[in-house]
């Protein structure tokens, strides 16, 4: 050993019943480089004892012994339940029991005399016995960490699982006890079988899942597959989503490591909301149709009833006035100023009963925008022009009512909010589908605009387009203005079927 390197500690317990051999043995590890600390026994006892008072890195004994034996040496240390390597010491070992202590456990034999074996086989045993100490910590640590997760996994609502693809066949390497309340059958049945999950699931789910399993493993991207699975006859169906994540392993195969969960309840749900949805949808369109009607009811009777009735009063102002002689000047004036307010009073309840019912949509809707896009433009001065190549598209009425007042929001939104000087309108059809377009020079519409909870008018839209089965897209950029792009199927779908037969009573 070299003065500058530092000696390892080693506390040897010594079998041995010559004081001289033992000094001969210390000596010799302590020229290999080792400051020992040591004790000498030469019985059964003596060594129990040491044993238990001590904590040992090695145990040398001599194979005979006056009083005691290195087999009974072995078998006392062995006793004890301490893995201490057991190095034989011994002149007078033969061939057969070398072996046999070898066999029952000692590390290696030493023969008395030759000595320059003893410190590459104690470094030896001292390496072999640290690396069976790191490998049961290794196993203690993994032991803990499986019971931690299975504790852990079991008390999650759900399952818990390790899946391998490899070769095409797939196999859970590992499963959560959640596996019973919710497949009613053994974590152990699974991991044996893993096909028993795909005979759970529903014929017409079956083909989903596995397609998922399929992407996922060829883009190792995320799993997340939700299907129906039948347990057994008494206990119906069960909605269950899967969701892993899959990562390569050394060996090539394929591990997904996730969960899954009962969703039995959460779909109910989501059908029940559904439904209310539905129903609110029902119910938002039956408002509008009431409205309209309510709107059209009104401009008859401001049409017929006050129109009459304004147009009467006027041919009698007539009447009157021609009736009174010349010397009449000031009735007569009083007569023309009533006359004027009649006429005022006529073009109000005009303008008034085409807001609420425009007439030019009994024209078709494409007389009724290009009317309301001179109006707009007569009153606000903003350039509004009409493009199409159609005299007339055929619409059916609640669509035609509900095209017609998504371009007025659109145009009351130019108006209030873009700043535009002139916006254009494009009317196509083609052959499913009657597409309106407004677009305008304007602002721009930002993402935030959009979004509000106060935009009653976009809002407005959505629904109106959304209850005849079509679409609606609001698009805009910071000074390169706003394009509201509606799209309405020419027939009635679904709910829109209903409308119409009302819009029809109108």
């Amino acid at each position: 050993m070299r003065p500058t390197e530092q000696k390892r500690n080693l506390r040897v317990l010594l079998v041995e019943d010559s004081p001289d051999d033992a000094e001969l043995i210390l000596c010799e590890l302590a020229a290999a480089g080792f400051a020992v600390e040591s004790r000498r026994t030469e019985t059964a006892d003596d060594t129990r004892a040491a044993l238990d008072q001590g904590v040992w890195d090695l145990v040398l004994s001599d194979y005979n012994l006056p009083l005691y034996s290195g087999q009974e040496a072995l078998e006392t240390v062995q006793a004890s339940g301490k893995d201490i390597p057991f190095i034989i010491v011994s002149g007078c070992v033969g061939d057969e029991a070398a072996v046999a202590m070898m066999k029952a456990g000692a590390e290696d034999f030493v023969i008395k005399g030759s000595y320059a074996r003893l410190a590459p086989a104690v470094n030896r045993a001292l390496l072999e016995a640290e690396t069976r100490r790191r490998y049961r910590s290794t196993q203690d640590e993994l032991h803990r960490n499986e019971a931690q997760l299975r504790a852990l996994a079991s008390n999650i609502p759900g399952m818990v699982f390790q899946l391998q693809l490899d070769h095409g066949r797939l196999r859970f390497t590992f499963v959560s006890d959640g596996a019973l309340a919710l497949f009613e059958m053994s974590p152990h049945t699974l991991h044996a079988n893993a096909d028993r999950l795909l005979d759970l699931i529903l014929d017409e789910d079956r083909s989903s899942y596995l397609r998922a399993l399929d992407v996922s493993a060829s883009q190792l991207g995320t799993l997340d597959w939700q299907g129906r699975i039948c347990v057994g006859p008494g206990s119906g169906l069960k909605w269950i989503a899967i969701k892993a994540g899959p990562r390569v392993a050394e060996d090539g195969t394929i591990i997904w490591d996730g969960i899954t969960t009962e969703i039995t309840a959460a779909k109910a749900a989501e059908q029940r909301i559904r439904a209310s949805e539905e129903e609110f949808r029902r119910l938002s369109a039956h408002v509008e149709t009431v409205k309209e009607k309510e709107r059209a009811r009104i401009a008859r009777e401001i049409h017929d009833d006050l129109g009459g009735t304004l147009t009467a009063i006027k041919i009698d102002l007539m009447s009157l006035a021609n009736r009174l002689s010349s010397r009449s000047g000031a009735l007569k004036n009083k007569v023309a100023s009533v006359d004027r307010l009649v006429d005022v009073a006529i073009q109000s309840s005009v303008r008034i009963a085409a807001d609420l019912r425009p007439g030019a949509l009994d024209c078709g809707i494409v007389a009724a925008i290009q009317w309301q896009a001179r109006d707009f433009a007569r009153r606000t001065g903003i350039r509004c022009t009409v493009h199409t190549r159609e005299d007339d598209i055929s619409l059916p009425a609640n669509s035609s009512v509900a095209v017609f007042r998504i371009f007025q929001e659109a145009l009351t939104n130019v108006a209030k909010h873009s700043h535009a000087t002139s916006a254009d309108i494009y009317l196509e059809q083609t052959a499913n589908w009657f597409s309106l377009q407004v677009r305008d020079n304007g602002r721009g519409i930002a993402e935030m605009d959009r979004r509000k909870t106060t935009s009653f008018g976009i809002r407005g839209m959505l629904e109106r387009t959304r209850d005849l089965g079509g679409q609606v897209d609001i698009a805009g950029a910071p000074g390169k203005g706003t394009t509201v792009s509606v799209r309405v199927p020419l027939t009635t779908p679904d709910i829109a079927r209903e409308l119409e037969h009302q819009y029809r009573l109108l």
